[in-house]
């Protein structure tokens, strides 16, 4: 379902990373098994926040017709 490159919306917090429900970041690797995904997430001036391994189901592809938002990065 997902390839590299996809942008994806966080469903759930991770907060041990720092990261928010609706936080979004890029796909950087697809496992061949289908069993997992890494996705980076930065900041707006590309700082690396996280790169976390997730299950497919854990994000959802970014749809042309949302809006971002910003928030400040909490400390992890």
């Amino acid at each position: 379902m997902f390839k590299e490159h996809d942008t994806v919306v966080l469903r759930r917090a991770i907060p041990e990373h720092g990261l928010e429900a609706g936080d979004i970041g890029a796909i950087v690797h697809t496992y061949a098994s289908g069993k997992g995904i890494e996705v980076e997430f930065v900041t707006g001036e590309g700082r690396t926040v996280g790169v976390v391994t997730l299950k497919e189901d854990d994000v959802r592809l970014m749809r042309g017709e949302e809006i971002l938002h910003v928030r400040g990065l909490k400390a992890a």
